[in-house]
């Protein structure tokens, strides 16, 4: 029926316009209309009663209606309501440029166009603009308009912003506002508004709007109103007239118009005019007659037949109580519609007298706040009417009378209530002021421009960023822009990076102009954070005052700085700088935050003189002490000592004043320079106050800006005893230089030393350890010792060292000491700063405070992680704490007494540190001697210090932590653990005033703990290599000194000449669980051990004791008691005799050798020759240590582990640190995803190798959407079987049988059969099909609902297939059960909204017909329209079907598509996986300026590297012998000699020297030894080419060994910036493992390559390897690692595709494919696809590359490059016929006219070279046919 009406309305029009003002009545947003209360109910009754209106005035039937209709017709104006061609009476507003702003009745406004004013008007501007010069005659907005001038406007357009904001736009040109009119219906007496058009000599001409009249006003006529308006002699063209026509001629064709005041103000409209409501305009004043008074307004009728509405707002607020039925009254009309033709009018005086003007308000009174204004009428629906202080009356919207709606309280607002209210808007039209009652608007800062005045600071909301700056919203009404220059300190280059739309900004006003309305702020730092006076006026400008500016322009002759409010000033050349700057411009960039003082100034000229130098004689009394006086006069040498205090404190340091000089010069002291040690430097700023004083600081410099000081003890005693450098030219290498850390960089850290000096540590020079990040070594402003490796006089560079082994003076005790003395001598300074504040409570108590004091403690709780906080009367206001270790196994409870000794005392956070052990309380008395050797326990460890208590005494003592200023870092097996036991050596015999006694750690000791990473990595390399020949056998007893330590051996030396080593298995017979055997061994200790095997040198197999190298190999010891005393265990060779004495269950102490990421599991080492392997998922059951299984076990700790088999090759056991895994139901294990199936659920991988599967309706106690989605493979979970039947393994990972006790409340129960569900129970589960019976639902994995179709949904639907598309599989729903039968396991469920309370499946949108209703349309429904219906129905199918269709063709274009020139595109057939390896052997060939040739050894081996150098010849030299020289040497004695012949042969053995050295000198020479390669190395040390042929030269003679010691060597020697040439070395080395190495080997040096170069590189370098040394298996393992490791890179993708086919795996590669587009970003795909089909094509299936590339073209026709490729492939390998197909399509696409100028050009030259003369000129034919298209479509 809807649409029916639609098309055939009932009584015309009126119908429809109803409906569609009802529909735009339902938005709540607009920006003028001030009442937002609107119903579609009674939009529709007020239409009708206007219909009704209608037709009174046509039949002149009863005028009364029901009192119902009237009330609702007068609800006032809405700009909901507005259609094009209404006509308002409107007041201008405002006068802008451009525009005039016009007030509209019930406080709406529009706006005016300047286009919009009148004919003749717009062509004055066009000449204007055309001649581009102002014309004589024209005039601006401001100077023909006013406020206050009423005009009459008629709607052209309401336009919708992108906020939803409506703007009204309006014209006031006679030609629209007079439309209505025509020259017959011209009358004398009738009040026009016109515009003057022509200005003639008696007169004017004026244009009315009506077509075929000519109108004249005679000048006497409009004399009255020129003088009136006071703008000149003469009226203007385009100013606006309201005339009353004196007289009509020519049937209308001329009339003449008078515009004399009082005949205007006169006029009234007569039924003798003639007016219809086609043509009646608003402004004309009528008499009326009062229909009806109502509450809400008045119904009038008028000019006999007419009906108008009064709302409430325009009736006579005198005479709105007088108001009665047939009272005849004066009305002026505001509107008319010109559709549903209602008449609005106004009864307000202001506007019963045409010409008139309303009253107005002041500016002042905008923003005003009210405090009391008393409602005078309220309206429900609208808002309140209010009587302001002064008797204005005011009126305030439904929504601005409360915060929101449920705040809003009507009995609030009856009439005499009295509220405050803030005035924030004057409505011209109605008279009122428009207020406000909200809270945020009556306290809002700035309402209006006028609120916001120059300097304020205001925040800021960003709107939109333009290339002259970004524009930003204050509030809703006041927008600003910030320029380009002024978005930062700086100016931005890309400004988008640092703002974004909708960020909050503090800004500061610039300038402000309320009658443009525009906003200049800025976001300068400085500016906004200023509190220097804001300089806005050039009366401002006292001489003296010191403000902040920015310069806009720097010249020769100095700089012109910009203030606030645009005001300028001049800084001469000679201000800019006490020394002299010849270019400005080059010191100073526009935009440049300045501080200057005003020399002078002239605000008359507006001229104002500046100054940078701010010290200058002109600052007045009073701002002196900005910049002390002085300081200029007072010069600081370095090195100088003073004494300072303490000003101010700042978060980076101290600002002091020197005291030598009456403390007028002010110097800085930053925190770093307070002590040579961080923590101290740290705790002596937060014990120091204002007033302080600090005695003797040094000067560190003296720059004339600000004097910096440094407390630096280390540095101090540097510069007295003169062991500094003063300048570059002093440094010599090798010197050692005390200094402080700069800057820390990635790449190393630079070092300054008094006087200025500054040098770089390189990474590799930083530490002995390895360096991973500098951050963690050094800290900016900390104490180093440097070396000076080399300088650069050229550069002025110096590079240092800061290795520990190279800056120290090898005494590590002494060193140690002296640190520890001079740290405790500073906190005893600060101690004696604490006493000396005796008011502070606190402090004083901190000073009582000493470790080894008893204290009388009280608990006070007990925290998660064991440690206890205690209270103390005389510890009050700090926090005592004990660990859960120093509680010493006591069970503390809260209240309880204990008896604690203090360890440390923390004066920067008021901590004490206690402890309640026994043995530290029980002191024993033991006399101590200087250096004597303890053994002690570690029981606090500080920042700088650790406190240990001496075991024989009790005793505590302090031990320094660092050996030395650059000993920074610590690996955590070396860092002190609390508890753990060490041997120290006693420095002082009494306690010092902190109450502890000074020791170090044993350096013995200590030599354990620190390894050299380089040593550490190498493992058995260096007891193998001191093998020597020996004659022990097994079962020997024997002496040895302990030389090195190691995590899992320890290397002994026998006899000072055999080498043996000690496994970690064969030190203990009982071996503590997570220990580490090996460090009860200390290097140095004598050990007696008992031979038990021996290794192999080089292939480090153990030998059987009858091998005949037995004597040659590395003697394998024990030193465990039982094996000396007792029976030895032979170490066998045979895999299975060593295994065999291994079970399956057998509990085992095996030792962590490492973590194998790769392979996913833990190595370790049983015995010295069986190892074993953890896998991951049984090495915990905690998710927490799986996660970083690597962090969680140390090399060498001691693990005991089940035996669960042992491997494929017998060699290596299979171990558990779990025990052996139970699966059986019930039970909780751990699992790692393996695969993730939406809808289905999760497939895990359990310990021992088996998998399970969890359901979607058991990953969770709550059912989500994509429940699936928070998993990736990989991830550990925690699993409850469920089941374990055949094996199939039924999991759970819901928290209700994971954690039973903790988990909350279940939101789905789980379902098991039918009996677990009830009729009536509402239940969620997930959609699994959709078939012609019904939807079947999944409420568990073992049991389905049905759903009927009648219970899907409300709505009747004939085919099925629709429930598809809205309830899909796996979509989450709530469900009803209607009846359950428990013996056939059914279930039947409904979805419908009434059983659910949830929304209808299918959305109401789609009009579908309800159940119930469809037979009843059926039986109506004639046939005709079933086939309509059925039409309809298919064509909706249809275009949902193409929709779908269409869906996965959007793709987002990446850049390249728009872009593309799709010019000189070629295809290159090296474009492939392999391009890397090729651009890799480019580079490698290129050699670098300087440097000796890349030579070749002439050998067979090779290195996969194409390491290609140029053959040269080698030398021809005569082979001469030492034994053939002897021999010579004898002949020549036996005979005797001439003279002359004595006098030949010396000539001939010079010439013969000369010779050799030649040749040496020759740069061609092949080398022939490796003397020759050590001399090229020492020439050319970073040629990774020659150190390669060194290598060769070794493997030449199969000495392996020596081959891989060259490379160490190369790796060690090259330099650390030659990353691409120590990669070839790694290669190598690669190369070399794996040609002569073990896998194990590989993979050691892999590892190492990993962490020195760059992964990927590396990855792809071994892959190749693997690849050509037909390692399949190993190379395919090695890409699936790197797919996982680096998905992102397009290039590990391609490389593997490459491999692939290679192998022949072209289907193995397709779902490669298909792997690599989810990975991948969307715009790499074009291209990734384009690669694997140009790789298809070299390698695989030519037939799947063109579908590849048919598919790419079909979805990116318009991309060019991949069309250029396909075409050269296409020419070298296809037919000609399909190459000619390719371009016919080519030249047939809609292309820009230079790409297919470049087809056209490629298809004739491939038809020159291929094709006949017919087919070249078939080409040029339909190259000429596309141009005349184009020129033709051009034309058009």
């Amino acid at each position: 029926m809807a649409s029916t009406e639609e098309n055939f309305p009932r009584g015309g029009i009126q119908k429809k316009h109803t409906e569609t003002t009802g529909k735009k009545a339902k938005p709540k947003f607009e920006q003028d209309n001030l009442f937002d209360v609107h119903h579609e109910e009674q939009t529709q009754k007020r239409k009708r009663s206007e219909v009704d209106h209608g037709k009174q005035k046509k039949f002149k039937a009863d005028t009364k209606a029901p009192a119902k209709e009237i009330a609702v017709s007068f609800e006032p104006l809405a700009i909901q309501e507005l259609c094009e061609g209404m006509l308002f009476l409107g007041c201008i507003k405002e006068v802008t440029v451009f525009e005039l702003v016009i007030s509209l009745p019930n406080g709406l406004t529009g706006f005016v166009p300047v286009t919009q004013i009148s004919d003749a008007y717009s062509e004055l501007l066009n000449k204007q603009v055309t001649q581009r010069e102002p014309l004589e005659d024209s005039n601006s907005l401001s100077d023909l308009y006013s406020p206050g001038m009423l005009v009459r406007c008629a709607v052209t357009s309401v336009e919708k912003s992108a906020d939803g904001r409506r703007s009204i736009k309006l014209s006031i040109n006679p030609k629209i506002v007079n439309k209505g009119l025509n020259a017959s219906a011209l009358a004398s007496g009738m009040l026009l508004s016109g515009f003057v058009s022509s200005v003639e000599d008696h007169g004017y001409l004026i244009d009315i709007g009506v077509s075929g009249t000519h109108a004249f006003l005679p000048s006497q006529k409009a004399q009255n109103y020129i003088k009136a308006i006071k703008r000149g002699s003469d009226l203007k063209i385009g100013q606006n007239l309201n005339c009353v026509i004196d007289e009509v001629k020519n049937e209308g064709r001329v009339v003449r118009l008078s515009a004399d005041r009082s005949e205007v103000s006169a006029s009234i409209a007569t039924e003798q005019q003639n007016w219809t409501l086609c043509n009646l305009l608003p402004g004309l004043v009528v008499k009326a007659r009062v229909q009806k008074v109502t509450p809400l307004g008045i119904s009038l009728t008028f000019l006999s037949s007419f009906t108008g509405i009064v709302d409430f707002m325009h009736v006579d607020p005198e005479k709105s109580t007088n108001y009665s039925p047939n009272q005849v009254v004066k009305a002026c009309i505001l509107s008319t519609h010109p559709t549903s033709k209602v008449v609005r009018l106004t009864l307000r005086q202001a506007f019963l007298h045409p010409g008139g003007s309303p009253n107005q308000i002041s500016n002042d009174r905008i923003g005003a706040v009210v405090e009391e204004s008393t409602v005078k009428s309220f309206y429900r629906q609208f808002g309140a009417v209010f009587e302001l202080d002064d008797g204005m009356l005011a009126f305030a919207r439904l929504k601005h009378l409360s915060k929101d709606r449920k705040s809003f309280k009507p009995a609030a607002f009856k009439a005499g209530c009295k509220h405050k209210c803030r005035i924030i808007d004057y409505s011209l039209m109605d008279e009122m002021c428009i207020v406000s009652l909200k809270y945020q608007i009556i306290e809002a800062r700035f309402l209006r421009y006028q609120d916001i005045h120059t300097g304020d600071v205001v925040q800021c909301k960003v709107l939109s960023l333009k290339p002259i700056g970004m524009h930003v919203k204050v509030t809703d009404g006041i927008k600003g822009l910030v320029p380009s220059l002024h978005l930062a300190d700086v100016i931005l280059k890309q400004p988008e990076k640092k703002y974004n739309i909708g960020d909050e900004v503090k800004c500061r006003v610039l300038e402000c102009n309320p009658e443009e309305k525009k906003l200049f702020l800025t976001l300068k730092k400085t500016l906004v954070q200023s509190k220097l006076p804001v300089l806005s006026s050039y009366e401002d400008a006292q001489p003296g005052l010191i403000t902040h500016g920015f310069v806009v322009c720097a010249r020769e002759f100095g700089c012109i700085v910009k203030f606030y409010n645009d005001v300028k000033g001049l800084v001469p050349v000679n201000e800019l700088s006490s020394e002299p700057i010849s270019s400005p411009d080059k010191v100073f960039h526009d935009g440049q935050v300045v501080k200057v003082m005003v020399l002078k100034c002239e605000p008359e000229q507006g001229r104002l003189l500046l100054s940078f130098r701010l010290s200058s004689s002109a600052v007045p009394e009073g701002r002196s002490e900005c910049t002390p006086k002085k300081k200029q006069q007072v010069k600081y040498q370095i090195g100088e000592m003073v004494d300072v205090k303490v000003l101010k404190k700042n978060e980076n340091g101290l600002e002091v004043s020197i005291l030598e000089d009456g403390g007028d010069v002010i110097a800085w002291l930053p925190i770093a320079h307070l002590s040579d040690f961080v923590a101290n430097s740290k705790l002596l700023w937060h014990c120091l106050q204002e007033g302080d004083v600090l005695p003797r600081v040094m000067c560190l410099s003296d720059k004339g800006d600000r004097i910096i000081l440094c407390r630096k003890s280390a540095v101090i005693s540097a510069v007295q005893e003169e062991q500094v450098v003063r300048s570059f030219s002093e440094i010599q290498p090798g010197v050692l230089l005390v200094g402080y850390v700069r800057n820390v960089m990635p790449f190393g850290v630079f070092v300054e030393f008094p006087f200025g000096v500054t040098g770089l540590a390189p990474k590799m020079s930083m530490c002995d350890k390895f360096v991973t990040d500098t951050k963690d070594h050094f800290v900016v402003g900390q104490t180093v010792i440097a070396k000076v490796m080399s300088i650069d006089e050229e550069r002025q560079r110096v590079l240092l060292n800061l290795k520990v082994s190279e800056c120290s003076s090898g005494d590590s005790a002494a060193e140690s000491f002296s640190l520890l003395n001079q740290c405790f001598k500073e906190m005893e300074e600060i101690r004696n700063l604490l006493r000396r504040r005796e008011e502070s409570v606190l402090a004083q108590c901190l000073c009582e405070l000493v470790p080894g004091k008893e204290l009388q403690l009280v608990v006070q709780d007990v925290t998660e992680d064991g440690s206890a906080l205690f209270s103390s009367s005389c510890v009050r206001d700090l926090t005592v704490t004990a660990t859960h270790y120093h509680l010493g196994g006591k069970n503390v409870v809260p209240g309880e007494k204990a008896k604690g000794l203090v360890l440390h005392v923390d004066a920067a956070t008021s901590k004490v540190h206690v402890s309640l052990r026994e043995e530290l309380l029980k002191k024993k008395a033991k006399q101590l001697t200087k250096n004597s050797q303890h053994s002690a326990i570690v029981q606090h460890i500080a920042e700088e210090f650790a406190i240990v208590s001496l075991l024989d005494s009790g005793r505590l003592a302090a031990i320094p932590i660092a050996s030395h200023f650059n000993d920074t870092f610590r690996f955590d097996s070396e860092k002190l653990k609390v508890g753990q036991r060490i041997c120290v050596t006693l420095k002082t015999m009494k306690a010092n005033d902190l109450g502890v006694l000074l020791a170090v750690q044993d350096p013995t000791k200590k030599n354990v703990f620190v390894r050299n990473w380089k040593e550490s990595e190498t493992g058995l390399e260096e007891t193998l290599a001191a093998a020597v020949k020996h004659s022990l056998s097994l079962g020997d007893i024997v002496t040895g000194t302990v030389k090195s330590v190691k995590p899992t051996h320890v290397t002994v030396v026998i006899d000072d000449k055999c080498t043996g080593s000690i496994h970690a298995s064969r030190i203990l017979d009982e071996v503590p669980i997570h220990s580490f055997p090996t460090y009860t061994l200390k290097a140095g200790q004598k050990v007696t051990a008992r031979v038990i095997g021996c290794r192999d040198v080089n292939t480090h197999r153990y030998l059987p004791i009858t091998h005949p190298h037995f004597t040659r190999s590395v003697p394998e010891l024990s030193i465990r008691p039982s094996e000396i005393e007792g029976k030895v265990e032979t170490l066998r060779d045979d895999a299975c005799e060593k295994l065999g004495p291994y079970n399956v269950g057998q509990t085992v102490i095996c030792f962590v050798r490492k973590y194998n990421i790769l392979k996913n599991w833990l190595e370790v080492e049983v015995t010295p020759d069986i190892r074993g392997r953890v896998p991951r998922l049984l090495l915990s059951v905690n998710t927490k240590v799986l996660k970083h299984p690597e962090k969680n076990f140390k090399i060498g700790q001691a693990l005991s582990a089940t035996v669960t088999g042992t491997d494929a090759t017998k060699t290596n056991l299979f171990l558990s640190l779990t025990g052996i895994q139970s699966l059986e139901p019930g039970t909780i294990t751990v699992g790692m995803v393996a695969k993730m199936i939406p809808h289905i659920g999760l497939t895990i991988t359990l310990p021992g190798g088996k998998t399970g599967k969890v359901s979607i309706f058991h990953i969770s106690d709550k059912y989500t959407e994509s429940p699936v989605s928070d998993f990736k493979i990989g991830k550990v979970v925690r699993c409850y079987i469920l089941s374990n039947e055949n094996g199939k393994i039924e999991l759970s990972l819901r928290q209700s049988r994971l954690n039973p006790r903790n988990s909350s409340k279940v939101e789905d129960v789980e379902i098991t059969c039918a009996k677990d569900v009830k009729k009536g129970q509402l239940v969620r589960g997930y959609v699994r099909s959709v078939t012609p019976s019904g939807v079947f639902f999944g409420l568990s994995a073992s049991l389905l609902g049905r759903i009927l179709f009648q219970n899907v949904s409300p709505y009747f639907i004939q085919k099925y297939t629709l429930y598809e598309k809205y309830l899909p599989e796996g979509k989450l729903l709530t469900a009803k059960v209607l009846d359950v039968n428990k013996k056939e396991n059914h279930v039947e469920l409904s979805l419908l909204p009434e059983d659910t309370e949830m929304p209808s499946v299918l959305p109401e949108s789609l009009g579908l017909p309800r159940y119930g209703t469809e037979e009843e349309k059926r039986e109506e429904d004639n046939k005709e329209k079933k086939g309509e219906v059925k039409m309809k129905r298919k064509q909706r199918r249809v275009n949902s079907e193409s929709e779908q269709k269409a869906k996965p063709k959007k793709r987002k274009f990446s850049p390249a598509d728009e872009n593309d020139s799709g010019i000189e595109v070629y295809y290159r057939e090296e474009e492939d996986g392999d391009q890397e390896e090729e651009a890799a052997e480019k580079k490698s060939k290129i050699r670098k300026c300087g440097e000796v040739p890349r030579l070749q050894v002439s050998t067979g081996f090779t290195w996969d590297e194409d390491v290609n150098a140029v053959e040269v010849p080698v030398l021809n030299q005569k082979e001469e012998s030492s034994e053939s020289e002897e021999e010579e040497e004898n002949l020549q004695s036996k005979k005797k000699q001439t003279k002359k012949e004595k006098e030949l042969e010396k000539q001939k053995k010079e010439k013969e020297l000369c010779k050799l050295e030649a040749a040496l000198m020759d740069p061609s020479r092949q080398p022939q030894s490796a003397d020759d390669f050590d001399r090229l190395v020492l020439s050319s040390p970073d040629s990774s080419i020659l150190w390669l042929q060194y290598m060769a030269f070794h493997l030449q003679a199969t000495e392996i060994e020596k081959a891989r010691a060259v490379a160490e060597r190369a790796l060690k020697t090259i330099c650390f910036r030659e990353e691409q040439e120590k990669l070839n070395v790694w290669v190598a080395l690669l190369n070399l493992e794996n040609m002569y190495g073990t896998e194990e080997t590989l993979m050691k040096v892999f590892e190492r390559a990993v962490q020195y170069n760059e992964p990927l590189k590396v990855f792809q370098h071994l892959c190749d390897i693997y690849a050509s040394s037909e390692k399949y298996k190993q190379a395919e393992e090695l890409y699936h690692t790197m797919l996982k490791r680096f998905r992102q890179e397009k290039s590990v993708w391609l490389k593997y595709a490459s491999f692939l086919l290679k192998q022949g795996q072209t289907e193995a590669t397709h779902r490669l494919l298909e792997r690599a587009l989810k990975a991948l970003p969307t715009k790499e795909h074009v291209d990734v696809i384009s690669r694997f089909a140009q790789l298809e094509f070299r390698f695989g299936d030519a037939e799947h590359a063109k579908a590849l590339f048919e598919s790419t073209l079909s979805s990116y026709p318009k991309r060019t490059d991949i069309w250029s490729i396909y075409m050269d492939i296409m020419i070298k390998q296809g037919s000609q016929k399909e190459v000619r197909d390719i371009f016919e399509r080519v030249i047939h696409l809609n292309l820009a006219p230079k790409k297919m100028k470049f087809f056209f050009k490629r298809y004739l030259d491939y038809e020159k070279k291929y094709g006949t003369a017919e087919t070249v000129m078939a080409v040029k034919t339909a190259a000429l046919e596309y141009v005349e298209a184009k020129s033709s479509l051009a034309d058009t």
